[in-house]
């Protein structure tokens, strides 16, 4: 049975997701500019980065006063409460920038530290996706109702379709493209889409066998982490540990230790 807090909680994050999304795709202006950058000229935040999360926490600290917030976009408070929120208000903003749909709002609940809830908005697919600890993940979209995410039957390694991202400082990305390079003989093929927690979220829904990335932030992370967990994904970094900074890797059971050795192999989690 579901902890009646968390189904307040998934409440709550898939109302101020629907929100962010809501005015991400309905107000984004045709002069749409970068407001500043961050680890690189072309690691960007736009007003609409700003505006989405500044609503997301103005609506949940409205409801939960007390509870913590961590924020791409600066929002950062401890709480008393033991729930914090990890929002990456606008996932794929390059993507936004220029107009690509693949881009989403993420919100996930953590409780005493670990994620209990977790929501991932794709407002141009149409489709949201949520998960509670412990009760499986969901997505809503096209169809009617909530449809059950299960990740796909594991494949071969040579037949499983692995999407990745890439790093924007850019010695990163020169030892990314190095290890996608090494990976491709080895793989069906490999996808970019620019969003990390709709890759997840993919994961999660079976349109892809894996998904691996370095360099993610835990708002980056949160949410899709739990809902492709909860659909029967394994995720974790390096072996023995999570995911991290170092290395985010979840995969449907079968690809994901093969390709997590790959990866340690090829040396994936530095330069």
């Amino acid at each position: 049975m579901t902890d009646p807090l968390h189904t307040d909680l998934l409440r709550l994050a898939r109302q101020a997701a629907r929100r962010a999304g809501d005015l991400l795709r309905d107000g984004r202006p045709a002069d749409l500019a970068v407001a500043r950058t961050k680890s690189s000229p072309i690691d960007v935040v736009t007003e609409m980065d700003i505006a989405a999360e500044k609503l997301i926490t103005d609506l949940i600290s409205g409801r939960r006063p007390d509870d913590g917030f961590l924020g791409e976009e600066g929002a950062s408070t401890e709480g008393t409460s033991g729930i914090r929120w990890v929002i990456d208000p606008l996932d794929g903003t390059v993507n936004y920038l220029y107009g690509l749909p693949t881009w989403a709002v993420s919100i996930a609940a953590e409780q005493d530290g670990e994620t209990v809830v977790g929501v991932v908005a794709a407002p141009m697919r149409g489709e949201t996706y949520h998960a509670v600890r412990g009760a499986g993940a969901f997505a809503t979209g096209a169809w009617d109702g909530e449809r059950p995410l299960a990740c796909r039957p594991a494949p071969p390694l040579e037949q499983a379709l692995v999407s990745t991202g890439f790093n924007y400082v850019t010695g990163v990305r020169v030892h990314q493209a190095e290890i996608a390079h090494r990976l491709i003989p080895l793989l069906r093929d490999i996808r970019r889409s620019g969003s990390a927690a709709v890759d997840l979220c993919d994961v999660a829904a079976g349109r892809l066998d894996g998904y691996y990335e370095r360099g993610l932030h835990p708002w980056d992370l949160a949410a899709g982490d739990l809902i492709a967990r909860e659909a029967g994904a394994v995720t974790g970094g390096r072996p023995g540990e999570g995911p991290t900074g170092d290395l985010a890797i979840a995969a449907t059971p079968g690809v994901f230790e093969p390709l997590q050795r790959l990866l340690e192999d090829f040396g994936a989690w530095h330069d």
